[in-house]
């Protein structure tokens, strides 16, 4: 088969928390009327499985091309139940929920489900008094914590951080977390919704009865982890052979990495038959080039590059390029050797999520 980018479509929430960030500030075309919270880009979580719109897949599930062809698509001696990473626009205008989402423990032990979700948050736009709130301070008892929850005084028992545009944030499965208002970000995650929240309301703004959000709380706390504090962090700087061109690493752990390209002339991705990867362009348009062909990618686009693909030039057209690429990493090839070889520590590598040395 001759392989080629794989277009699919994408799936709209309307989330309390959401307004119009994503047409009106990313630019993306097509978008509904009304809240557009959420664009879920590349998905094939079971309920929001999207379909392929380009050839030779078109009209089929993406879950049905990784089935018949994971090696192809996602990676050389990859397998799985489905797609491993889910890529979203995601618009916080409001605050989010406070809320967390099982680890792959829970997530077989509690719901049956295959695994959890951890996710990282790269941020395209933030006000300047913009914050996060992510992760339990020490010291707090389950009644502590609870009390705070129903008093909704979440900064007496969790941090809280300023952000800025170009900042990552990786959040591992069973971290509790909020962030908004005033933000814009893109999401990479696993394939997973499962999430538990401490909040009075649902996702629509819905008021819960006392005994829901009491149960919502202790279904909470029976998933909370305090093993890992997330922190924004501002990425590292890979070597590259082309001048004017800077690829950023955001954010890396054994579920997926994600980096920031921001190109002035075109940057050459070599053949990796070990992974697929994912590109979102929140720049102007860019041209992607390889052996059958070439395609635009516009304003908040999204695209599968498949593993079998081979080598893919991608090339602003006039303005520079500003993308974001993500991947399921091999990560001492991919993260720690190339991020080494330009001079960062091994303290700073870890910093960017669960990177081990």
């Amino acid at each position: 088969m001759n392989w080629s980018p794989i277009r699919m479509t994408y799936h709209v929430r309307t989330y309390k928390f959401g307004e119009r960030l994503i047409p009106e500030m990313l630019g993306k075309q097509d978008v509904p009327d009304g809240v557009v919270a959420e664009t879920w880009e590349i998905s094939d979580q079971k309920d929001t499985r999207a379909t392929i719109t380009s050839a030779p897949f078109a009209g089929r599930l993406l879950h049905d091309a990784v089935a018949e062809y994971p090696d192809e698509v996602v990676g050389a001696g990859w397998r799985g139940p489905h797609f491993p990473i889910l890529a979203k626009f995601l618009d916080a205008s409001h605050l989010l929920p406070v809320h967390l989402h099982a680890d792959d423990e829970t997530a077989r032990r509690v719901h049956g489900e295959p695994n959890g979700k951890t996710e990282a948050w790269h941020i395209l736009y933030a006000a300047p008094d913009a914050s996060i709130l992510a992760g339990i301070q020490p010291g707090f008892s389950a009644d502590e914590l609870r009390r705070a929850f129903l008093d909704q005084d979440y900064d007496r028992v969790m941090f809280r951080y300023p952000i800025t545009a170009g900042d990552t944030v990786y959040v591992p499965g069973g971290i509790l977390h909020a962030f908004g208002p005033d933000t814009l970000i893109f999401e990479v995650q696993q394939t997973s919704d499962l999430g538990q929240s401490v909040m009075p309301t649902d996702l629509y703004g819905n008021r819960l009865s006392d005994e829901q959000w009491r149960a919502n709380i202790d279904a909470t706390l029976a998933e909370l982890k305090t093993d890992f504090l997330p922190r924004p962090h501002p990425g590292l700087d890979k070597p590259s052979d082309e001048p004017g061109n800077r690829i950023t690493v955001g954010c890396a752990g054994p579920y997926f990495a994600l980096e920031r390209w921001r190109l002035n002339v075109p940057h050459l991705d070599p053949a990796h038959p070990g992974r697929g990867l994912i590109l979102s362009n929140v720049g102007e348009p860019v041209t992607i080039a390889w052996s059958g062909g070439e395609q635009t990618l516009g304003r908040a686009e999204s695209i599968l590059l498949p593993a079998a693909i081979g080598d893919v030039t991608v090339s602003p057209s006039g303005a520079a390029a500003d993308l974001i690429a993500c991947y399921l990493p091999d990560l001492e090839r991919d993260v720690v050797e190339p991020l080494r070889s330009t001079g960062h520590s091994d303290e700073a590598i870890r910093g960017l999520g669960e990177v081990a040395l």
